[in-house]
């Protein structure tokens, strides 16, 4: 084992899991990269800084890559069912890092906003539910599966967790009836609630 390896730690292209005296649990993946302990301390400790933001934060993800001169670091946090989600692409690994770090401070610190201001207004109004309009395709091919596990949730709290992720449409499980609902971004900007009848 060299100077700079640890126990449990794996280095390379493989995830690096690294977990302290607290929950948090951090993953630190390298696509074409390889993760050094200088990188994988530096991407930490900007990482482990939004526990101050968010107590609760369970894991997070960080993907860093590098595409012939585009370096890309992502970030997921989990915490309390919630996912807060940003990528930072620049010339350089560091300042990637530093980018999606700044992107998520803003995301949390809207996300604690929408909290406190969600506890002041008890009374939330569900969105409107509006008509879906589909068109027609001759043929029809998914390219990508995705599972996510999500707790319940409210409408408002829906919507809260789809601009955290960035996305224009969120499936998730209504908190009071048990429903499954999708709710998206429309065109004019406001958002639509498809409930099943």
């Amino acid at each position: 084992m060299s100077e700079f390896e640890e126990p449990g730690l794996l280095l390379g292209n493989h995830p690096t899991y690294l977990e302290k005296e607290d929950n948090m649990n951090i993953i630190i993946n390298g696509r074409h990269l390889d993760i050094t302990p200088a990188l994988r301390d530096y991407a930490e400790s900007k990482v482990r800084k939004f526990e101050k933001y968010l107590s609760s934060i369970t894991e997070a993800v960080v993907t860093l890559s590098v595409e012939k001169y585009r370096h890309k670091a992502e970030v997921l946090l989990k915490a309390n069912g919630i996912m807060i989600q940003a990528e930072g692409v620049t010339g350089e690994i560091y300042s990637s890092i530093d980018e999606v770090v700044e992107k998520l401070e803003r995301q949390t610190k809207k996300y604690k906003e929408k909290q406190i201001s969600q506890r002041k207004d008890s009374k939330a109004q569900a969105a409107p539910q509006q008509p879906v309009e589909t068109e027609s395709a001759a043929e029809v091919k998914i390219i990508r599966e995705k599972k996510v596990a999500m707790k319940p949730m409210t409408p408002e709290e829906a919507a809260m967790q789809m601009d955290l992720m960035g996305q224009d449409f969120l499936v998730f499980t209504d908190a009071n009836s048990g429903n499954i609902n999708v709710i998206y971004r429309r065109k004019d900007g406001d958002l639509g609630l498809i409930e099943p009848a």
